[in-house]
């Protein structure tokens, strides 16, 4: 008896799945430099506004930087 020839796997004959790639800059800002960047969270700012407010300021910064990247649509 003779031993079955390799078996190629078969090929996805289906559409082609949508890829989805998340930039965190925009192609403005990466070509020339110029553009809005998002504005991040400071840890150093969190840890003084901690010691000086009880958390209470951190609460207004975090408010501030949230509504700042929601008004510019980052």
């Amino acid at each position: 008896m003779s031993t079955a020839p390799e078996q190629q796997p078969s090929q996805y004959n289906g559409p082609m799945p949508t890829v989805i790639i998340n930039n965190s800059s925009s192609a403005s800002a990466a070509v020339g430099g110029v553009g809005v960047r998002r504005r991040r969270q400071s840890a150093a700012v969190h840890l003084v506004l901690l010691m000086f407010t009880a958390g209470i300021g951190n609460v207004f910064y975090a408010m501030q930087v949230s509504r700042w990247n929601r008004d510019r649509g980052l």
